[in-house]
């Protein structure tokens, strides 16, 4: 990593006021201008602040693109990010009385830690919270006894990858800007988050197979492409059996708003349309509807299948 390079942090909530969709761009008021500056180029880790119901915690990670002022609000500006990706689980913003950012660390008196975040919603971090917060955060995706299951078995992937996977936790660290950048890394993340939101169950045939290693038989299909700009979050995601996900993959089924199931039926052949035939109401969801299919992604998707 270059010594000249800065990571930050993003404080995000629900329901704040301001114009967020964290996926793609973070809203924040004129003060924080200067700071988000100097991460344009560079990755920030999002965190969720206690008020208003949040986790106390790291949740994801993006990449600043560039700045843009907001032309509806004077002196306001938008993060446009890249690359985001949620972390396995959530890292405690505190673990055992340990801070994750040095600058909080150093605080004495921990009842003054809330007093010094007052007005650093947007705030720089060193190179190796930075690290430490993103390898505990896809401490999953990166363990070896689930690389089966996640699809990252090392017979499957290119020597860098393998590489990645196996080098001790510290060159992990070194190494994670590389590691957030990988394809077969970021799918297997992708995909652990997709199947454990819809239960190892195909969205469409509502088939679960999971096999004596763990590894379910679905898989986890972008609804709006990477290739195109779909970000790797479960709600651009659909657990598919190999078929379903051809199909779908190839615009011959597609989902209504209302998630019920299209199909081209000069297309699909019609031992498959009857398969099917009993999601046309509406297609396996996850438990969670926060994790339903987002509508845009869906729309996106749609427009190509009227089109194929």
């Amino acid at each position: 990593m270059d010594g000249s390079e800065v990571k930050g942090i993003f404080d995000t909530k629900a329901n704040s006021g301001y114009d967020d969709e964290i996926v793609r761009r973070y809203h924040f008021p004129p003060q924080y201008r200067t700071v988000a500056a100097q991460l344009i180029g560079d990755w920030i880790v999002y965190r969720e602040p206690q008020r208003n119901g949040g986790r106390r915690a790291y949740i994801a990670v993006a990449r600043v693109l560039r700045i843009e002022a907001d032309s509806r609000r004077a002196g306001y500006s938008y993060a446009v990010v890249s690359d985001y990706l949620p972390f396995d689980r959530p890292v405690p913003f505190v673990n055992k009385g340990a801070y994750a950012e040095a600058a909080l660390r150093e605080i004495g008196n921990p009842s003054r830690v809330g007093a010094y975040l007052q007005g650093k919603s947007i705030r720089i971090i060193s190179e190796a919270d930075f690290a430490a917060i993103v390898r505990t955060g896809l401490g999953e995706t990166l363990a070896p006894p689930n690389a089966i299951r996640l699809e990252l078995d090392r017979l499957e992937l290119d020597e860098e990858t393998v590489e990645y996977l196996t080098a001790p936790p510290v060159e992990q660290a070194r190494r994670i800007e590389q590691i957030l950048l990988n394809r077969k890394i970021r799918d297997a993340n992708f995909r652990r988050h997709v199947c454990e939101a819809y239960d190892n169950r195909c969205a469409v045939t509502r088939l679960r197979i999971v096999n004596g290693g763990g590894k379910a038989e679905v898989q986890a299909a972008h609804i709006w492409s990477v290739a195109s700009g779909g970000p790797d979050v479960v709600q651009n995601g659909l657990a598919l059996s190999s078929t379903a996900h051809w199909l779908f993959d190839r615009h011959l089924i597609s989902l209504t708003d209302d998630y019920g199931l299209l199909i081209s039926h000069n297309k699909v052949p019609a031992e498959l349309r009857g398969l099917f035939s009993k999601q046309l109401e509406r297609i396996h969801l996850p438990d969670d509807p926060r994790l339903w299919p987002h509508r845009s992604y869906v729309a996106r998707h749609r427009e190509a299948f009227s089109s194929a």
